[in-house]
């Protein structure tokens, strides 16, 4: 739960330092330091888990930056989106503004010190495009987009990070005469910022990661490097030469029309590439691919019964919201990839929840502060909890914690017109279709699959 809470700024200030309690925070080490804030690894001692702080430098902290200040990570809090880092607290703790996120493994800029594969590249930059699209849509500027802010998890998953903090940290910086140009947009290095100006940052991380190599001023094309880009993916090189134009008007308006020419540069290239494999197989060997084929008729019988889905990052099956493993091969779902049908989502697994549920009910992650007191029906309700004290009692197939009382459900959930089970956990599963259990990852037997 995100809380904003404002004490009294002029409390002392003591030096940061590691062992210290901040709070409910108790900080173990320090993770970097900007001209803006520095950024440490605390263990939240209420909830158990590990975060990251940052918090500005005390000299920047100003009565007038504080309120600019308030006003971004209210409007950055209101973004919810599967590659945004949520803030979890930003609050005055011991003098110090204090503003916590989940913390990740490492950063994009770290990662980018050692060689990167064409695919996870474009894993990547679909990631972060996705992430700035979603901001410009909400008609917010990052003014801050860098390797340094993009923040990796497990299974390659990318998290942008800084949204609105950023921007007061660039116009802050920018005015105590300190920072580097780095990835920022000549226009926006005079203090004229716009949706164009992330595009550029958007295109050199781009650049910098099919290439090798980061263009630096005057930006005249072709940088260093382009051959390469050319040879790896050349339906990019001219998505990468618009996005890095000097002129702000031969640009891509903002992220998501950039994301819209990115996947159609990726979709002409996969066609491309399909083709060209579909012919050599038939030539050669005539066979066909019945994975696909499989997967086809599995999403004709079963794919209406579990709602939202995506695609496996790693085996590229359809994997649905529920699911907390690929069925296909077995790869863990610690977050959910997609785009759900509920009204909110959850900040931990980004799974879907409904505005009345207290707790979510597939990942046992935190309880949620109700807005409200209505008790909204949903004819997906399908049991009751077995918790004769539960507010409400009811759940839907396939939720593994009851969105009220937060009991684990002991229900066995089936799937629809199939009586097969998994022998670990009990529940339904398409042994026709799938090669593991989505709910538990046991291996089913390959007897009876197709």
């Amino acid at each position: 739960m995100i809380r904003l809470r404002v004490m009294n700024p002029s409390e002392t200030r003591r030096p940061i330092r590691v062992k210290q309690t901040l709070g409910k925070y108790r900080i173990e080490r320090k993770l970097g330091e900007g001209g803006f804030a520095a950024v440490y690894r605390a263990l939240d001692t209420i909830e158990g888990v590990r975060v990251a702080l940052k918090i500005p430098h005390d000299r920047l902290v100003t009565s007038e930056v504080l309120d600019e200040f308030r006003r971004e990570v209210r409007l950055a809090a209101s973004l919810q989106h599967p590659n945004i880092l949520p803030l979890k607290n930003a609050e005055f703790i011991g003098g110090h503004f204090v503003v916590a996120y989940p913390l990740g493994q490492r950063t994009l800029a770290d990662r980018m010190q050692s060689r990167m594969s064409l695919s996870t590249a474009l894993q990547f930059a679909e990631q972060m495009l996705d992430a700035v699209a979603c901001a410009h849509d909400h008609r917010i500027i990052h003014c801050d987009i860098k390797p340094d802010n993009l923040i990796l998890f497990p299974d390659n998953w990318l998290m942008l990070t800084d949204f609105g903090i950023a921007k007061v940290a660039f116009h802050t910086v920018r005015a105590s005469g300190a920072g580097t140009i780095g990835y920022v947009a000549p226009e926006q290095a005079m203090g004229r910022p716009s949706f164009r100006s992330d595009v550029f940052s958007l295109g050199l991380i781009l650049y910098r990661m099919l290439c090798g190599h980061l263009p630096e001023w005057p930006f005249e094309w072709p940088p260093p490097g382009h051959v390469r880009l050319r040879r790896s993916h050349s339906q990019l090189y001219d998505l990468v030469r618009r996005a890095i134009a000097v002129d702000p008007r031969k640009r891509y308006r903002d992220a998501g029309q950039m994301l819209s020419a990115f996947r159609r540069a990726l979709s002409h290239g996969q066609r491309r590439k399909r083709k060209s494999s579909r012919s050599t197989a038939a030539n050669s060997r005539g066979l066909v691919d019945w994975r696909q084929v499989q997967r086809r008729e599995f999403l004709r019988k079963f794919g209406k019964l579990f709602g939202s889905r995506c695609n496996c990052h790693k085996c590229d099956g359809p994997v649905f919201e529920p699911m907390h493993f690929c069925p296909w091969c077995g790869t863990v779902q610690k977050v959910f990839r997609g785009e759900t049908n509920f009204p909110l989502q959850c900040p931990r697994c980004s799974r879907g929840i409904k505005r009345d549920w207290n707790y979510c009910p597939w990942c046992y992650g935190p309880g949620f502060e109700v807005e409200t007191n209505r008790q909204y029906t949903d004819k997906r309700y399908a049991a009751r909890c077995g918790n004769t004290k539960c507010p409400r009692k009811v759940l839907m197939p396939f939720m593994r914690y009851c969105p009220w009382c937060r009991r684990r459900v002991r229900h066995r959930w089936m799937l629809a017109n199939s009586k097969e089970k998994c022998s670990r956990c009990g529940w339904g599963v398409a042994g026709a279709f799938w090669h593991n259990c989505p709910w538990c990852s046991k291996q089913l037997p390959t007897k009876t699959r197709r």
